[in-house]
């Protein structure tokens, strides 16, 4: 029986964005406007993927106005062979200044 194996491929990197990014607006509040806001982060693997990868996002930190409650989202979406968006999200009042996250991609 022949079979070939494909090794594992692991990247992984952290990323800090906020206030001094370009696009960032999670610290602005809209009077009567409660929807969420989000800020997309593009993520360009090193190298691509033979396939798409299993990504795992860890927030490793973030500063918010202490005034408010504490609301904060960060998923992966768009997954490709060669990268994936990390979408910070917040909403209502609450006011995020900066959010730091660790990012793994594992695959072949």
């Amino acid at each position: 029986m022949n079979s070939s194996s494909v090794p594992w491929k692991v990247l992984s990197s952290n990323v800090g964005v906020g206030i001094l990014t370009e696009g960032w607006t999670l610290d602005v509040v809209y009077p009567d406007f409660a929807e969420p806001r989000q800020f997309v982060y593009e993520v360009v693997f090193d190298s691509p993927f033979s396939a798409v990868p299993v990504v795992h996002l860890g927030l490793t930190g973030f500063d918010m106005d202490r005034r408010e409650s504490s609301r904060l989202t960060l998923k992966a979406a768009n997954l490709t062979e060669f990268g994936f968006q990390a979408v910070i999200s917040t909403w209502d009042v609450s006011r995020l200044f900066s959010v730091e996250f660790h990012w793994l991609a594992i695959g072949a």
